[in-house]
């Protein structure tokens, strides 16, 4: 299963060449991952997600250019890979006829008040399964 994000394009990610900069990707990839690891976290009152993650790596190939338009671009993300302490996160950028975009990020939930990395919950990991592309990919908790 993928979650898909509707993302808005705005004037200003706009470069001199016209198209969507480089580094506004970025800022698309992390509005789609809050939308899929916020607004999605399991259970009402769960706490999933909410102590705070640092990415640890962001992996980016840009396939053409995305110039301004008024209609959002649609990101899908998924789970590639499910560890003991870390997951890391595949994206599309793209619309109906194009990718711009493919991308990953390897994401570390971490402790805000311990100041340090921590694991990954089990009803993290229960939600994280339902969008992994391959269930070998994932360590058990």
């Amino acid at each position: 299963m993928r979650h898909v994000y509707l993302c808005p394009l705005r004037w200003a990610d706009m470069d001199v060449f016209g198209h969507v900069n480089n580094v506004v990707f970025l800022r698309y990839l992390e509005e789609a991952r809050i939308d899929f690891m916020w607004r999605l976290a399991p259970g009402k009152d769960s706490k999933s997600f909410s102590g705070g993650s640092v990415v640890a790596r962001h992996e980016i190939d840009y396939l053409r250019p995305l110039v301004h338009r008024h209609e959002p671009v649609t990101i899908e993300l998924w789970v590639t890979r499910i560890s003991a302490a870390s997951l890391t996160i595949a994206y599309e950028i793209k619309d109906d006829e194009e990718v711009y975009v493919r991308a990953s990020t390897v994401v570390v939930p971490y402790d805000l008040e311990a100041a340090r990395p921590r694991r990954i919950t089990p009803e993290e990991h229960f939600f994280l399964e339902e969008y992994l592309d391959d269930p070998e990919k994932a360590v058990a908790v």
